[in-house]
């Protein structure tokens, strides 16, 4: 299967969830599947139609949760045909309240219509990779 993980950091330096988008990439890559990493701040115009499971992450960009980046809406919106996609959300966990971000990211893609078969908010590279070994990758 064909992998894509889309991510965006809150500000200029995208390293953390970087490396948390690549230890789930590793994980994911175990399981005999294809992925590609995209940051969203550098690849804004791109298309990612033809992938079988779209995995979005972000951090909050306050501490008390609730907001993503807004290029994460246009990027979907601008990307393709990604209504009913296979989908997981993730979130580094970060501020107080996680999992409002993580609820803001899912109502993004889910208005999109794509298909939301998981979530998590997720704080180190080991839990990342282990979730990635774990997920049930499957298309349309």
């Amino acid at each position: 299967m064909k992998v894509c993980i889309l991510y965006a950091a809150k500000g200029k330096d995208s390293s953390n969830i970087k490396k948390i988008a690549s230890a789930l990439a590793r994980g994911i890559e175990e399981q005999n599947n294809i992925v590609d990493l995209v940051d969203i701040k550098l690849e804004g115009t791109k298309i990612i139609s033809y992938y079988d499971y779209l995995i979005i992450g972000t951090e909050a960009i306050n501490t008390f949760g609730g907001k993503i980046p807004q290029n994460i809406s246009t990027f979907l919106r601008n990307s393709g045909t990604i209504s009913g996609k296979r989908c997981m959300a993730f979130v580094t966990k970060g501020g107080i309240r996680s999992g409002k971000t993580l609820q803001a990211l899912m109502k993004v893609m889910e208005s999109e219509g794509m298909y939301l078969k998981t979530s998590d908010v997720i704080d180190k590279e080991a839990m990342a990779t282990a979730i990635g070994k774990r997920l049930h990758i499957e298309s349309n």
